[in-house]
């Protein structure tokens, strides 16, 4: 199921009709919409000004309405922006595009009782309007709601939600982003949330967004807000919250190898050579130690273990495993402050996840634990983590793996690593012609032809080392791509371009989850790829948006696994093999995306695991997959996508973990080990000890073995030397009845087979290492 970027954006997919009726509050914004639209175009100068025909109007699909509405959204100077949401103050209404404007007097003309209304949340990725009641916006700093009305324009239905009687409400932060600058208590919001920042009040999200949370929290802050101001308690009131002895010192590690953090870095080539390293809270020095036998200039502070070295500038700046054992909020923020302000180029931020079951000894303090060795550990959730990191540094961070972050200096730098995350490996195609003018300039054209299976399209002016010596004997790079498909199939660089089209799909799609940078702050080269594979953003944007909504459709996913021709399909799941994922439908790629731009992929996940009725993703661990036959599951990584929860499970010290089987299922056919595999699955199918399942138990599966008399070495199945030769004779027998059977079978199907033999001649025997005996293989 691929998605076709040639079709029609307009009148692609589904029509606004829903059992034969019209969608009555959309189809009355796709009319009002499409009429102002019309009446701007008219009064345009330009003979190309073509206004849309209104009887069309039924054509008109749901995805590409809901695009529309996310864009103005976006591109929106007041309101408050979220991945899947926009909020603004009903005061700020008339400052918002005409199109949003259109799209909420829809909502309003269908409810009631909305005069009272405070805020207007617009769905981006559904047709809802939610209309919030906060009657105490401009008088409480922290206002808890009371009444949510929302409606779903696509089918008229209308839900109430009272928060009047609750005794945990959710509550309002950072109100001066709802509203517009003129507001007349924007300056006094805005003076709340910049206080509430430097004391760090906001940086704990998990927990602040109901009354009861967030008072907890500004107890244990050891404040209080009165009339939009932080007040410090006194230091009688707050005796109880003094602070313990904590060492912070042993939490630091002595480090046998690079850690993950820094090895990631230079795994993504990111240090260029003479770059400069600091590591900021370096304790025992490990990471200098290797970072400095990589080649690089490095040196690192600690407040115990190097005190006296100076904090100095440098390109890329690590904090590994360094805010989580600070228990100070106002400490740590500044040290996560202090190690930015050191960064050139690249911060590297890693610190303590998803760590549920809490070890004994442990006692509870501020928003962490003190452990049994007088240490404080803040053991953060993902997407707090991110979110943290974004607020305190007003970046957009990257997550490349479970709680370690890249945050790039340059934007654009950050854009470029973001979108290579997406990009596919693919291979220069072939020459399959002798053409002699092509033979003849062969050496001249490989830059050329590696830059074209590299962007998918030809280089612009400056973007090619060779372009000097390639214009001067062709005079265009169209000149010499003419030769060069003299000798190769144009069909093979259309799949390449189609490639890089999906990839800058994805890529933009996911971008839409969050603020989307304009075309001016993308690198040079990906606005060159923008042009050169769709013609202009726009259009670009607008194809992937429809991509990331039609997500939202419920058997989307479903179909995309069961079409797929890659991975092991179960029932409601698609399981994919970590190197095969490049080679899914587009489709499926963003929505792993939507997991991993936020939550990062577990470490060394080895499956990915599509669930096709519940949006859900997993992550599977087998650590030694390539060499162990039947590898055991060592963890897994359950992400819901519906709040982005996440789920984790250690299997490594279970006495009966769960194994695979069928591995070449998970893989495509040009992975590495395939055909050892494949070869190993079709043994044990001829002896019948493998079903249709890809997943079973290490100890039954042992047993299994064992009551068929054989055993596994090298991905090869052979008979045991000690079997019963009675027992060994009816397995030999029925193997062959079995495999009779199937070749019978499948004759109708295929033709004849030779499967089980070489070239159509009997296997020969193997021997096993340090056995004496010969003993035949089920080949």
């Amino acid at each position: 199921m691929n998605y076709d970027t040639s079709k029609n954006t307009i009148l692609d997919s589904d029509s606004l009709e829903n059992d034969e009726k019209l969608l009555t509050p959309l189809i009355i914004y796709a009319r009002e919409v499409l009429l102002y639209e019309n009446e701007a175009i008219s009064e345009q100068d330009s003979v190309n000004a073509v206004p849309y025909p209104l009887a069309e109007i039924t054509n008109l699909c749901v995805d590409n309405l809901l695009a529309k509405v996310a864009r103005c959204c976006r591109e929106s100077k007041v309101g408050k922006k979220l991945p899947t949401a926009f909020y603004v103050h009903v005061s700020a209404l008339q400052a918002l595009n005409p199109v949003l404007g259109i799209y909420e007097n829809c909502a309003r003309r269908t409810l009631e009782n909305i005069d009272e209304a405070t805020l207007v949340k617009f769905s981006l990725n559904q047709p809802k309007i939610s209309y919030l009641f906060y009657p105490d916006f401009d008088t409480d700093a922290h206002p808890a709601l009371q009444t949510s009305i929302q409606i779903n324009l696509e089918t008229g239905e209308v839900k109430y939600f009272d928060y009047s009687n609750s005794e945990n409400p959710p509550v309002l932060h950072r109100k001066e982003t709802f509203v517009a600058a003129d507001y007349p208590n924007y300056e006094k919001f805005a003076r709340l949330t910049r206080c509430e920042e430097k004391w760090g009040l906001l940086d704990n999200t998990s927990v602040i967004g109901t009354r009861e949370g967030w008072l907890k929290y500004l107890g244990y802050c050891g404040v209080e807000i009165q009339d939009h101001a932080v007040v410090e308690r006194l230091k009688q009131e707050n005796s109880e919250l003094s602070s313990p002895k904590i060492e912070r010192h042993k939490a630091a590690m002595v480090r046998h190898s690079l850690s993950k953090p820094l090895r990631m870095v230079l795994e993504a080539d990111l240090a260029s050579d003479g770059a400069s390293f600091f590591d900021y809270g370096c304790g025992y020095g490990g990471d200098v130690k290797y970072i400095a036998e990589e080649g690089y200039a490095v040196s690192g502070w600690d407040p115990y273990y190097q005190p006296d070295t100076p904090r100095i500038s440098a390109d890329i700046v690590n904090i590994g495993y360094v805010i989580n054992v600070i228990e100070s909020l106002a400490e740590r923020r500044e040290s996560l402050l202090n190690a930015w302000g050191l960064t050139k180029k690249l911060l590297v931020v890693a610190a303590q996840v998803l760590i549920d079951d809490r070890q004994q000894g442990q006692i509870a303090y501020g928003d962490g634990v003190i452990t049994s060795r007088n240490t404080f550990q803040k053991y953060y959730e993902q997407e707090e983590l991110k979110v943290y990191i974004d607020q305190v540094l007003s970046v957009d961070a990257i997550p490349v793996a479970l709680g370690i972050y890249f945050v790039f200096r340059d934007a654009a730098e950050g854009e470029s690593f973001r979108a290579s995350r997406f990009r596919s490996h693919l291979s220069t195609p072939r020459v399959r012609s002798q053409v002699k003018r092509f033979e003849d300039y062969a050496e001249m054209l490989a830059p050329l032809m590696a830059f074209v299976s590299d962007r998918g399209r030809l280089p612009v002016k400056g973007e090619l080392a060779e372009e000097s010596v390639i214009k001067g004997e062709f005079h265009s790079f169209n000149r010499a791509w003419r030769v060069i498909l003299q000798a190769t199939d144009a069909d093979d660089w259309e799949k390449i371009a189609d490639k890089r089209r999906q990839d800058l799909l994805v890529y933009l799609a996911l971008n839409g989850l969050g603020d989307r940078p304009s075309i001016r702050r993308l690198p040079a080269q990906i606005r060159n790829d923008i042009k050169g594979l769709f013609d202009n953003y726009q259009k670009a944007c607008t194809l992937a948006d429809l991509m990331l909504y039609s997500l939202s459709k419920p058997d989307i996913v479903a179909d995309c696994c069961e079409d797929s021709a890659i991975g092991y399909k179960q029932h409601g799941s698609l399981s994919v093999h970590v190197s095969a994922l490049e080679e899914l439908d587009p489709l499926l790629r963003l929505y792993e995306g939507c997991a991993n731009r936020t939550i990062g992929r577990l470490d060394g996940a080895t499956i990915i695991k599509f669930y096709a009725r519940k949006p859900q993703i997993s992550y599977l661990f087998y650590p030694d997959f390539d060499t162990n036959p039947h590898p055991a599951l060592h963890t897994s990584m359950h992400i819901d996508l519906r709040d982005l929860s996440v789920s984790y499970q250690d299997y490594s010290d279970l006495y009966n973990p769960p194994i695979l089987v069928r591995k070449e299922a998970f893989v495509t056919a040009s992975y590495p080990h395939y055909e050892k595999f494949t070869k190993l699955t079709r043994q044990e199918e001829k002896l019948g000890i493998i079903d249709r399942g890809a997943v079973k138990k290490h100890r039954e599966w042992v047993k299994c073995l064992e009551e068929n008399c054989v055993k596994i070495k090298d991905h090869k199945l052979f008979w045991r030397s000690n079997a019963d030769p009675e027992k060994l004779k009816m397995l030999q027998k029925a193997a062959s009845e079995r495999q009779h059977k199937k070749i019978e079978v499948n004759a109708g199907k295929i033709g004849p087979t030779a499967e089980g033999t070489e070239d159509g001649k009997k296997v020969q025997s193997e021997v096993v290492e340090g056995d004496n005996l010969t003993i035949e293989t089920l080949n």
